[in-house]
């Protein structure tokens, strides 16, 4: 019976992880502009070859500036919804 009782509690404990956890399936809604591009429901890693980095977050979602390429490196700068900035350091720009 104890047994069974903790198999059960395991797999009720997996369920409301699962539920709790969902995965991001969609882009964020609206338009992210960096360095005068500008890309709607976007989602992912954004490269820019221009500095400084500018980027306008029209987004329902948080923007991430990464100093290096391909979103590597460390992250310098949120970009909050509703807000924009001007980075020095920034080269890539992800967000989901």
């Amino acid at each position: 019976m104890r047994r069974l009782a903790l198999t059960l509690g395991s797999l009720v404990a997996a369920g409301m992880l699962a539920l709790a956890v969902p995965g991001s399936a969609v882009a964020a809604h609206g338009v992210l502009v960096i360095n005068g591009t500008a890309y709607g429901e976007p989602r992912g890693c954004y490269e820019s070859d221009r500095w400084p980095l500018s980027v306008g977050n029209h987004t329902d979602s948080r923007a991430y500036v990464f100093d290096g390429a391909h979103c590597s490196g460390s992250v310098i700068e949120y970009v909050m919804p509703g807000t924009q900035t001007v980075s020095e350091f920034g080269n890539s720009v992800y967000i989901d």
